[in-house]
């Protein structure tokens, strides 16, 4: 990443963090994802983590994945995310599905998992290379003030996003989205410039899970970083405190505060 590249990060990702920690979230960055499995099992309403994130089923450490996590001033996890890199060179978006679907479908949806496959749309064929699949987004929901409210929900996906492409520089990014969520524009408060309707079909064909996929490919990713992150919308029940930013690496951890 070249000086201006580095520093539009460093100034976007500040004062997205000071926005964030401003509402009371802290963010915490992470490769460890045995220590993120250990945060996800503290969730016993959620449903289990994706194995595409799981170090039970899969290999990800620090070459490959990344996770970001938010705590409120009482240091309750209230948000996931994590980010995955995939070689799909030679290969599409369209066969990687195929071969592991397993990873991705969501347990307990389908009656056999061998037997059922995600189709629709057009772009599993043309997304391939160099690829991340953004998942296990996550933020409690807490009424008028809470963080969704707030638009949160925009600059904790951006957090990510800005992180991936300076470490990574993909081709292509895509996540999948329920469809009740894709009716009511969530790939755009993700910062996703396309979205398809998908699909789940089981052993007879029948629907068992409608997930739309979102994607952006390198021209999308740049222009939505070459706009300005857009602010939190403050309200009188939310206060204000000042919380430390932790990155959180393979082997420990370091806290810096952001600067501003």
């Amino acid at each position: 990443m070249s000086p201006s590249k580095l520093f539009e990060l460093t100034s976007h990702l500040s004062g997205i963090l000071r926005d964030l920690e401003e509402a009371g979230t802290r963010i915490e960055i992470g490769d460890d994802f045995a220590a993120y499995r250990a945060y996800r099992a503290q969730q016993p309403d959620r449903g289990p983590i994706y194995p595409m994130f799981d170090v039970a089923s899969s290999y990800i450490d620090h070459t490959n994945g990344f996770w970001v996590c938010g705590f409120n001033s009482s240091d309750e996890l209230i948000h996931t995310q994590a980010v995955r890199l995939l070689d799909l060179t030679g290969t599409s978006l369209e066969a990687h599905l195929n071969t592991h679907r397993h990873k991705y479908i969501t347990p307990d949806t389908t009656p056999d998992p061998d037997l059922t496959f995600y189709s629709g749309p057009e772009a599993l064929k043309t997304i391939t290379g160099k690829v991340c699949y953004q998942g296990e987004f996550w933020l409690r929901a807490s009424g008028l003030g809470g963080p969704r409210s707030q638009g949160a929900t925009s600059l904790l996906s951006r957090v990510l996003l800005e992180l991936m492409v300076g470490a990574w520089d993909p081709s292509f990014v895509f996540a999948f989205v329920p469809k009740q969520l894709a009716a009511k524009g969530a790939h755009l408060r993700y910062g996703y410039s396309h979205c398809e309707p998908g699909r789940w079909l089981g052993p007879d064909q029948q629907v068992t899970e409608e997930d739309y996929l979102i994607w952006m490919g390198a021209n999308d990713m740049a222009n939505m970083i070459a706009r300005a992150p857009a602010s939190l919308q403050r309200t009188a029940s939310v206060s204000a405190v000042q919380a430390d930013t932790i990155a959180v690496g393979a082997k420990g951890r370091t806290n810096a505060k952001a600067n501003v």
